[in-house]
């Protein structure tokens, strides 16, 4: 298994692994400085689309995976964010991703983030996984904090199998198989 190039995912990006794709890295959008997003040397740099889902305690609700209420969220659409002190919000890539079969990808924040204390939490790309990636945001710091839409926020690295996997999560029907927006936890 070995981590791929820009070449590698500039190849499976005109494939339709990643739509829309950036082929470039991009540093500026719309006339101004923005955090980067598209192709890098080893992975892709996606941007956050413009609906949130920002975590609110108004109702006293127990956080639980297995019964999760959508009333822990208040729903924001716009070209930012502002996430309170010590919480988090949701959001979702602008791109769409198909996974190839022999392929696992993983996602880590950008540093810009990181070194304000907003850090990204993605669980990896199974093969043979689609949709939009949904992305959690925690605000650690005790202050409000700021995340941009439609700007670079987390690094895709894709690694390549020197077999395809036996059993796809395509082929085990994965509850978050062909995800659209923002999509909560589901068992």
């Amino acid at each position: 298994m070995g981590l791929k190039s820009d070449r590698w995912i500039r190849a499976m990006g005109e494939r339709g692994m990643i739509a829309p794709f950036e082929p470039r890295q991009i540093s500026s959008h719309e006339g101004r400085r923005c955090v980067s997003f598209g192709t890098s040397s080893y992975g892709y740099d996606v941007r956050c689309a413009d609906e949130f889902k920002i975590f609110t305690n108004i109702n006293s609700a127990v956080v639980d995976p297995k019964n999760f209420s959508p009333t822990s969220f208040v729903d924001v659409r716009g070209r930012e964010c502002i996430i309170p002190p010590n919480s988090f919000a949701l959001a979702r890539t602008v791109e769409y991703f198909r996974i190839p079969r022999n392929v696992l990808t993983i996602c880590l924040g950008k540093s810009t983030y990181a070194r304000c204390g907003i850090i990204v939490n993605v669980t990896p790309l199974e093969p043979e996984w689609e949709g939009h990636v949904t992305l959690e945001f925690s605000n650690t710091t005790p202050l409000p904090a700021r995340i941009y839409a439609n700007e670079g926020v987390a690094q895709m690295l894709f690694l390549e199998a020197d077999e395809e996997c036996e059993v796809s999560y395509k082929d085990r029907g994965g509850k978050y198989q062909g995800q659209r927006g923002v999509t909560l936890p589901k068992t």
